[in-house]
């Protein structure tokens, strides 16, 4: 069978919302066709953990409304595949054999679970990752009040799974061969500060330590400790899906290779979210930067100039904002230059300032208003045009001056 789409997506996620919204910004009518390989409507993947804890459920974890894609005349495949494209012919095939034309495509494919290659992980009876709402289904299956959970990686992914996880299961043990938690998106301090906050919370850490073999229910570190566990949870790391782009001889890198526009090296194929790699204006790299507001802004301009109107996005940056615990952490950003800090009580903020801009923030609970130091590294503001000292303490448009608060806000000030 084949089908004849002006818009084409593959993928399902916040990218994919951004881009149907782009499209309809200038082309109102023409076909859209989206390809879910989940059985899901878009959601929002970080209130997984959430849904673990029994803080919210799949129907309020909707990204949009679940009349999204009937108001914006889509044609949602849920549960399919897209096995490969080609960009001659403009077809996508999916895995069930059904061929679909396009004028524009966007593939918005995402990420998917890195799983390292731990001897006898094959064996082990209940391993699982924790991506998707398939996978926190499983989980809430598997795990019980005496369950002993084992989880791979401090990072994002696998301090989430803890935290949903931790009323749930008898105890709870984390490894990660990084010597901190939250190593890529935290300094030393900093990360000190979240781990006794983990311990605090019952939460046992393994760092500087990893598995070098599993027997069945069993884990030999490589410190030569033995870790018995129930509930085994892999959260080491994600890879961009880029195969089908690949295959197709597609520029790419670690991730697909945009420009500002989201256009990729081959023609009338837009990429856009965890499966692309941009420039960081912060570090001025380029790089993979796995995050949902970034996802959603490449998707609306990749939509719009599908939709052949103008859209540039050019000033990405890391972000992070995570809860754990009670705890809140922001960072945003690159950790370069000189280093400015300001303690509290209960937390901890640092700058990063290089020729007189503001290039990054570590930010562990006064994390108010932090949008603010967000928007100065996103538009290379100055610091010497801001009060930065008054800024530090409590982030405010009146640091910015007079003019600029009745460019923003009106009326006198």
């Amino acid at each position: 069978m084949s089908n004849k789409s002006k818009y084409v997506i593959i993928g399902n996620g916040t990218a994919t919302v951004g881009a149907v919204e782009g499209i309809r910004s200038v082309d109102k009518n023409s076909k859209i066709t989206v390809i879910s390989k989940e059985s899901y409507k878009a959601y929002c993947r970080p209130l997984i953990s959430y849904f673990l804890e029994g803080k919210t459920n799949p129907s309020k974890m909707l990204y949009r409304n679940e009349d999204f894609y009937e108001q914006n005349n889509c044609t949602l495949l849920l549960g399919e595949t897209a096995e490969s494209l080609d960009s001659d012919s403009k077809t996508v095939t999916l895995k069930n054999g059904d061929k679909i034309c396009y004028e524009k495509l966007l593939i918005a494919s995402g990420s998917s679970p890195f799983i390292p290659k731990f001897e006898g992980i094959d064996c082990v009876p209940q391993y699982f990752n924790f991506m998707t709402l398939d996978d926190a289904y499983a989980l809430e299956k598997a795990v019980t009040p005496q369950s002993r959970v084992l989880i791979a990686g401090a990072g994002l992914i696998g301090l989430k799974c803890a935290e949903g996880l931790a009323k749930r299961a008898g105890s709870i043990t984390i490894f990660d061969l990084a010597p901190k938690v939250l190593s890529s998106i935290l300094d030393n301090d900093s990360s000190e500060i979240v781990a006794k906050h983990l311990e605090n919370n019952s939460i046992k850490l393994l760092l500087g330590d990893t598995a070098v073999k599993f027997d069945k229910n069993k884990a030999v570190m490589k410190s030569g400790a033995e870790i018995e566990f129930d509930v085994l949870v892999l959260a080491v790391g994600v890879k961009p899906n880029t195969d089908i782009f690949k295959k197709a001889g597609g520029q790419c890198e670690r991730g697909i290779d945009v420009d500002s526009s989201m256009r990729t090296s081959l023609p009338d194929i837009f990429a856009s979210g965890d499966c692309t790699e941009s420039f960081d204006i912060s570090s001025e790299n380029v790089k993979i930067m796995a995050l949902m507001p970034n996802a959603y802004m490449q998707g609306k301009c990749a939509g719009i100039n599908m939709a052949d109107g103008e859209s540039d996005f050019s000033n990405a940056i890391p972000m992070n904002s995570i809860g754990l615990f009670g705890m809140h952490i922001m960072s945003a950003g690159s950790y370069i230059g000189d280093e400015e800090t300001v303690k509290s009580k209960n937390g901890i903020k640092r700058f990063y300032i290089k020729d007189g801009l503001l290039k990054g923030f570590i930010i562990i609970n006064d994390t108010e208003r932090a949008g603010i130091y967000t928007s100065m590294i996103r538009n290379k503001m100055p610091i010497d045009c801001v009060d930065f000292d008054a800024l530090k303490q409590t982030p405010t448009l009146y640091s910015f001056g007079k003019d600029y608060c009745k460019s923003k806000l009106g009326g006198v000030v």
